[in-house]
């Protein structure tokens, strides 16, 4: 064991080539992660075109149009540029790819990367995160987290500052519970709507912010609220009600005092919340219209597309139905919540009890919940099938009559707009032609005097008032655009052979028509986290396996051996905040702080130099106050969740630029931090003790 040891901790390895390339592709690709972008690939048209023939003549896909790819010069280019996206998603796999064709990594990187090893199991954490995150998803898609909002809302009255409040305890109770992203998917969009409905929020920065914030901090809270809390608590051994005994005071004593710093000080402007919120009123006629599932396509029919290109009052009335007239699915929601009480009390109650690690036991627990769940959403979706097929099937239908109406009046915008440039141009050569054949003289002589201005060309003036004739000509033009507005929904509806491309559209469709909630649910689970995390769990691996968690290890022993705990807690909040904005995320910094943490752990054992008790577990939480808190720091990418709230905003018409969300953030972070830490610091010097920890 003391060789195996002495060999984990070996850093010469460090100095070979294929050591150092790894550390490289490791920082460029956190780098590609934080600064995603597209390379171009250039492609010989022939290619791309033969390729495209084949899938046709396979019917995977429909003939390609032979349409003109004219360049500026009327020739069609050689080459197609096809654009390769390099994100969170792809640039960590291809630099797993990278370094298994160098033979940097090989079969142990892999397979500890993916199966587990140090007592952390990537793929029990990803089964364990993604079946509880669909009953989170279905609780939230049953308008469960809207409908509270909107009581939420009537409390708070018109009180902005009142609001504010609840608002603030109401995210932070509810993401505590079912974690950050139910949240984030429904309360920015709410918040989207309600500061836009508002007369005097001129800016919605505080309120989305401040959830965004409070979110985060809420979730470090249950081991099960976040993915990296399944990682801490895996990799050292946590049970689920030890690690919340040990998080909840720092968290809950953050959350009270960053309330007041928020308001009266960040955000202390009467045009960000202001003591008085004058909401616009909705009508009695949309009070007392049923409210539609948005689940369901087209449910809300062209009021969707209104909202787009409607003008300001029309888009502030249909944004006030959406949160003063929610819809909710009653019994979805009840049971819901039922499934996540019984699931969470399961998990917590087996946890405490039994001898294995929390993340092992627990997929065991939400898998079979999620299930339940997924039933239960198909089985609803089934019963109500004709009710939720005839509400998208008439959404859908007046859509597609808006898209064309919408498309022959532009037409028409642009054919009149050409009449009137020539008609335009017309006047002007006339204008030129009389200029250049009278001369002043005549002129003069016919006028009496020598002003030009006497001399006008004027356009024939249209009759004043209605004739017969002109009536039967608008009502001609109104049945000229309902002819054409016929012939360019049956032109729309028209289908060639069907594809595979096809029947899988028509699929999709049938299923968000006939399951409406299951396929929303679905369609938002964070499924992009799955390859992403594997691929970063094999890059720390590589980095294990290379010798530079070890360096890294030893650094942060030198550094506690000088500060003691208070610089553990310090130095370890401040270091996690700071990886989450350069190390792939929160969670490819949990994950390499973990390993790092477990190297030291290695290190004193190798030693025979205990690490205090009261060290070890200032150290651990600190990391967990860090890797949650550092989502609302810099960058939109220190967590997913940050890249899906950008989202959401931008569908809202809000852009939050990168230099406004870290200026915003940065007082925030610090003080959350600061509290935090300081009461983690205070905490381990009440309840921890300068024993050797137990390895």
């Amino acid at each position: 064991m003391g060789e195996t040891l002495e060999q984990s901790l070996d850093t010469s390895k460090i100095k070979e080539w294929r050591s150092i390339v790894t550390l490289i592709v490791f920082v460029i690709t956190n780098l590609v992660v934080i600064f995603p972008f597209h390379v171009p690939f250039f492609i010989p048209r022939v290619v791309v075109n033969a390729v495209l023939d084949a899938l046709s003549r396979l019917r995977i896909i429909s003939p390609r149009h032979h349409h003109s790819n004219d360049d500026r010069n009327g020739k069609t280019p050689f080459f197609v540029r096809l654009n390769f996206p390099l994100n969170f998603v792809t640039a960590p796999l291809i630099a797993d790819l990278f370094l298994l064709a160098l033979l940097a990594i090989g079969k142990k990187e892999v397979r500890d990367g993916t199966i587990g090893a140090d007592n952390i199991s990537p793929y029990d954490i990803m089964l364990f995160f993604i079946s509880l995150a669909y009953i989170a998803i279905s609780i939230d898609a049953s308008g469960l987290i809207r409908y509270l909002a909107f009581k939420v809302l009537q409390w708070g009255g018109d009180a902005g500052h009142r609001l504010y409040f609840y608002l603030y305890a109401f995210f932070f109770g509810l993401s505590s519970f079912i974690g950050n992203d139910p949240i984030i998917l429904s309360g920015t969009a709410f918040l989207a709507y309600m500061t836009r409905v508002s007369s005097n929020i001129i800016h919605p920065s505080a309120w989305i912010h401040t959830q965004f914030a409070v979110a985060n901090i809420g979730s470090a809270i249950l081991v099960s609220s976040n993915p990296t809390n399944l990682v801490l608590a895996g990799a050292f051994n946590i049970k689920f009600i030890n690690y919340t005994a040990n998080i909840i005071v720092p968290v809950v004593c953050t959350a009270v005092v960053l309330f007041p710093f928020l308001l009266y000080i960040v955000f202390n402007d009467e045009d960000l919340v202001p003591s008085s919120i004058k909401m616009h009123e909705l009508p009695d006629e949309l009070k007392a219209k049923k409210p539609v599932n948005p689940n369901i396509p087209h449910a809300r029919g062209n009021a969707e597309e209104e909202e787009n290109f409607a003008n300001d009052e029309e888009g502030k009335l249909l944004s006030l139905e959406e949160i003063m007239n929610p819809f909710l699915d009653k019994g979805g929601a009840a049971f819901g919540g039922l499934i996540m009480a019984a699931t969470l009390i399961t998990l917590l109650a087996i946890n405490a009890s039994g001898e294995k690690t929390g993340h092992k036991a627990a997929f065991w627990v939400t898998l079979p919940a999620a299930f339940v769940m997924l039933v239960w959403d198909i089985a609803f979706g089934w019963y109500h099938r004709r009710e939720t097929r005839d509400i998208a099937h008439r959404g859908r239908q007046e859509v597609e009559l808006a898209r064309a109406e919408r498309a022959i009046r532009e037409e028409e915008e642009v054919a009149r707009s050409a009449i009137e440039k020539d008609k335009a141009d017309t006047l002007e050569q006339e204008k030129a032609v009389l200029t250049q054949t009278y001369s002043p003289e005549p002129l003069e002589k016919q006028s009496g005097n020598g002003d030009e201005s006497d001399i006008s060309i004027c356009p024939p003036q249209a009759p004043s008032g209605t004739t017969p004739s002109m009536d039967i000509d608008e009502k001609k033009r109104e049945a000229d655009l309902q002819a054409r507005i016929s012939r360019e929904l049956a032109l729309r509806q028209t289908r060639g052979r069907s594809t595979l491309v096809s029947l899988v559209g028509d699929a999709y469709r049938w299923s968000q028509e006939t399951f409406p909630t299951a396929t929303t649910v679905l369609t938002h689970l964070p499924l992009a986290l799955i390859p992403f995390a594997f691929s970063m769990f094999v890059l720390v691996q590589a980095l294990v396996t290379k010798g530079w968690v070890q360096v890294f290890a030893y650094g942060w022993d030198h550094w506690v051996n000088k500060t003691g705990t208070v610089g553990a807690v310090g130095g370890m909040g401040f270091l996690s905040v700071i990886l989450c904005n350069f190390a792939g995320t929160n969670i490819g910094t949990t994950i390499l702080l973990s390993r790092v943490i477990q190297a030291w752990q290695n290190i004193h054992t190798f030693n025979g130099i205990p690490i205090t008790d009261r060290t070890f577990w200032a150290t651990v939480y600190s990391m967990a106050l860090g890797v949650n808190f550092g989502a609302f720091s810099a960058a939109f990418s220190a967590s997913l969740a940050g890249l899906l709230w950008r989202d959401i905003l931008a569908r809202k018409h809000i852009r939050v630029h990168s230099l406004h969300f870290a200026r915003v953030n940065l007082p925030i972070i610090a003080i959350a931090m600061t509290v935090g830490c300081a009461v983690l610091v205070g905490q381990v010097y009440i309840i921890r003790d300068n024993d050797p920890y137990n390895l």
